[in-house]
């Protein structure tokens, strides 16, 4: 709980030095988030190659993995379903075109724009970016009550970039490769699911 209190208050922190302006231009650019993006990778690929012990937890892991995103996939849209029920303002596709973000906030936004316009949009990238703080600040609890995959499916999209390294953390180093190939396969998934459902007549 501690590390995501930590966690919450640097966002936090960040928000509000955004919303004023305190920082140039420059330390907002996409590419200078990029290079801290991949120094924070670095240093969590050094402590994985660190610890020899984590080549032989590899081994010991179930084939069965490899269909985790399909699980992510059916997991995430049977609660927009759900919500579905309750929200009739939206069409079940345009809802589904929101849930296939799966965190990747980005592109799903900027493709539902383009496709469905701005509100919905907005939507996606609210959506998306309330999926991943979750998954930042709930992922020792996650593993506690739901076990150590339950963070790296909450993660969708964005378990090899920004939430790999609290599941690491929190999952083991083990599941590091299984967080990067479920991260991987959910973002080539993205675009495609993301405009099969705005085209969708419903």
């Amino acid at each position: 709980m501690k590390s995501s209190l930590i966690i919450l208050s640097f966002f936090a922190t960040g928000l509000l030095l955004g919303i004023f302006r305190f920082f140039p231009p420059v330390w907002i650019d996409s590419s200078f988030t990029f290079y801290v993006l991949c120094m924070l990778m670095f240093a969590v690929g050094l402590s994985i190659g660190h610890d020899k012990s984590t080549i032989s937890k590899f081994k010991n892991l179930s084939p069965r993995l490899l269909l985790l995103p399909v699980m992510t996939v059916a997991g995430t849209y049977l609660g927009v379903i759900a919500v579905g029920v309750l929200v009739k303002e939206r069409s079940l596709t345009e809802m589904l075109a929101v849930g296939s973000g799966f965190g990747y906030y980005s592109l799903s936004s900027v493709l539902i724009t383009e496709y469905k316009g701005a509100e919905l949009g907005t939507i996606a990238l609210l959506a998306n970016i309330i999926r991943e703080v979750i998954t930042l600040l709930l992922a020792p609890w996650m593993v506690k009550y739901f076990g150590k995959l339950a963070p790296i499916s909450a993660g969708g999209a964005t378990t090899m970039d920004t939430t790999f390294p609290i599941i690491i953390k929190n999952s083991g180093k083990e599941f590091s490769i299984v967080s990067i190939y479920h991260g991987f396969v959910m973002d080539l998934s993205v675009p495609f699911l993301v405009v099969f459902f705005c085209s969708l007549r419903m």
